[in-house]
């Protein structure tokens, strides 16, 4: 008998879409609607598989020990940023001036996202998610938000979500909602406005130990996309799977606002009995982090960057080391540098292996649905134009 599972249940939903079919060009519509989809799931993969594409939205889950409230959160920002840098990157990339082409900034995105229990089960050759949490999150895009709150683009969760995943919705500034349906009753949401959270992301002020800057850097290639490599590097109980091979004893967090892990937050990374405080100064997932770090017993503080660059096989992580305020500091830095070295590669080593087996565990066995290919050679859209430049 087929056993429920818990997961997190979510529904990336191209708002707008119905009014934007009306009087543009379909066949242009149906290539920019495909090609911001595409967008969209790959972002969200691999924390989020693909369970169903429904037309102008995407159906996805992940098992719910996969993912926390922090990575939720990150994961769906990540998103809607990607989203809107390709809805205007398309927009810009093509000189067409059909109504299809000139309307994509009428095009937004919300996603809904609860959590319960489904059924796996294999119908027709494909594998589809069951249960009475299945119809819940579907319906939740049945909603007044919009005319109620006036956030066009938003993730709302249920409350059971927040609750199960250890959200503070009330410190993140979210917005308390409800929606009754029949069958159901009363779901009690939180709104998160994603609009905000893309200009406070344009707002913020860049922390990065450029490589002109760095007085240590170490760069090596780990077969697992960035966002599992992330997870790795971030999370207290996924850094002991690794750093433990570079001496670490120990990793605990005090997490900032609301819950989460990013600016603001600060880590106790133990060394025997000897503590680094890494307070985190920067936080762009998937792509970067920037912390302060201060050793205990009077050792030095330095600025450090991680970087997460996507390759064709996996991931580049490159960590750099700012020069520290004084000469003192620079000075034990110096000292400390070839244990610093050695514990890094140490746990490097590592990292490379546990990272590569939670990318194939994540994905073995995985049939999703194929996403429209709609990008040409140079990376445009099928049927429509880019613009010509003349020097």
């Amino acid at each position: 008998m087929l056993q429920p599972e818990k997961a997190c249940l979510l529904i990336a939903d191209i708002s707008g879409y119905t009014e934007y079919l009306s009087g543009v060009e379909i066949d242009h519509a149906q290539d920019i609607l495909a090609d911001l989809i595409s967008t969209v799931v790959t972002s969200l993969r691999p924390n989020f598989q693909l369970s169903k594409l429904e037309g102008d939205a995407a159906f996805c889950f992940a098992p719910a020990e996969e993912v926390d409230g922090s990575i939720l959160l990150d994961t769906i920002e990540r998103c809607y940023f990607s989203f809107r840098r390709r809805r205007r990157d398309v927009r810009q990339a093509t000189s067409c001036e059909c109504n299809a082409c000139t309307r994509i900034p009428d095009l937004n995105l919300k996603f809904v996202a609860h959590h319960g229990l489904v059924i796996r089960q294999n119908i027709a050759g494909s594998e589809e998610l069951l249960g009475a949490d299945v119809i819940a999150v579907h319906r939740l895009l049945k909603n007044d938000i919009i005319g109620q709150l006036q956030i066009p683009a938003y993730a709302a969760f249920s409350d059971r979500l927040v609750q199960e995943m250890g959200i503070d919705p009330v410190a993140l500034g979210m917005a308390s909602h409800a929606e009754t349906y029949e069958h159901i009753g009363e779901i009690k949401l939180w709104v998160h406005d994603l609009e905000r959270r893309w200009q406070e992301e344009d707002q913020r002020r860049r922390v990065l130990v450029e490589p002109a800057d760095a007085v240590f850097e170490m760069t090596d290639d780990v077969p697992a996309p960035p966002q599992v490599v992330w997870e790795f590097v971030t999370t207290p109980g996924r850094r002991m799977e690794w750093q433990a091979a570079g001496g670490v004893t120990g990793v605990t967090e005090q997490l900032a606002a609301g819950g989460r892990r990013g600016v603001g937050a600060v880590n106790h990374c133990m060394h025997g009995p000897d503590a680094i405080i890494e307070e985190i100064l920067d936080w762009r997932p998937f792509d970067y982090f920037t912390d302060r770090s201060t050793m205990g017993g009077g050792g030095p503080t330095f600025i450090s960057t991680y970087e997460f660059e996507p390759t064709a096989s996996g991931t580049r992580v490159t960590l750099r080391i700012g020069k520290p305020d004084t000469e003192a500091e620079m000075a034990m830095l110096a000292q400390l540098g070839p244990m610093f070295a050695d514990g890094i590669s140490k746990s490097m080593a590592v990292l490379k292996g546990a990272a590569a087996d939670e990318a194939t565990e994540r994905t073995s066995g995985r049939v999703e649905p194929p996403l429209p290919q709609t990008r040409n050679a140079d990376g445009f859209l099928e049927g429509i134009k880019p613009i010509q430049y003349v020097g």
